[in-house]
């Protein structure tokens, strides 16, 4: 059986599910990662919640099958049936692998407390974080064992380029294909990571347990 991770690791390397329309269902990777991923004209919805109603509430909700499964309708009815909550529906992209050293100086924080480690914490396991002067990189294993990346720079030190330094880096860190989840608002981070070499993927809305902080 296909599973997420398949998904995953096709669509990395350039390989689609076919743009038919159609929403698979799968089981969730782990009980920490529910949610929907939008990719060009299929989605794929992973919970442990009943196939069939799925697809029944996709039906109700929007006669067209290409926005039923980002519809609010749709994501509503799915938060209420989880029980969960969600932040916001997320471009993802993913960058391969770089050879090579960082060109930033980067020093590997032992026993980080910065707030977006933290918070990577919460939602990635295996977490390493990094600091840069004027910046901090977090890697970590998140939805069905994906490599996820998160950096954020301090005000001071924007609109120098270090946040295309800092992605760049975490390619060089990384060893394997990169992902990254953008909120598409955020038109700065989203040229940031095209321009160091990552690939818009699709949209994502990931299902957390309890209240998001």
């Amino acid at each position: 059986m296909e599973t997420l991770r398949d998904i995953l690791d096709a669509a990395a390397a350039g390989r689609f599910p076919p743009p038919d329309g159609a929403t698979t269902v799968l089981p969730q990777p782990s009980p920490r990662d529910a949610g929907v991923l939008s990719l060009t004209a299929h989605t794929v919805v992973f919970t442990d919640e009943d196939p069939d109603w799925v697809y029944e509430t996709l039906r109700s909700v929007d006669s067209d099958p290409l926005a039923a499964s980002m519809s609010p309708r749709f994501l509503t009815a799915l938060l209420d049936r989880t029980g969960r909550t969600a932040e916001t529906i997320d471009a993802v992209l993913v960058g391969d692998p770089l050879p090579g050293e960082p060109s930033c100086a980067l020093r590997e924080l032992e026993h980080p407390e910065h707030p977006r480690v933290a918070y990577a914490r919460r939602r990635r396991d295996g977490v390493r974080a990094w600091a840069a002067d004027g910046g901090v990189l977090a890697l970590g294993r998140g939805v069905a064992g994906r490599l996820e990346v998160s950096v954020e720079v301090d005000e001071d030190a924007r609109h120098r380029g270090l946040g295309r330094l800092l992605v760049t880096a975490a390619r060089q860190l990384a060893g394997e294909p990169l992902w990254a989840q953008v909120a598409p608002g955020n038109a700065r981070a989203l040229r940031v990571f095209q321009a160091a070499g990552y690939r818009p993927v699709g949209a994502e809305l990931l299902l957390q347990r309890g209240t998001p902080v």
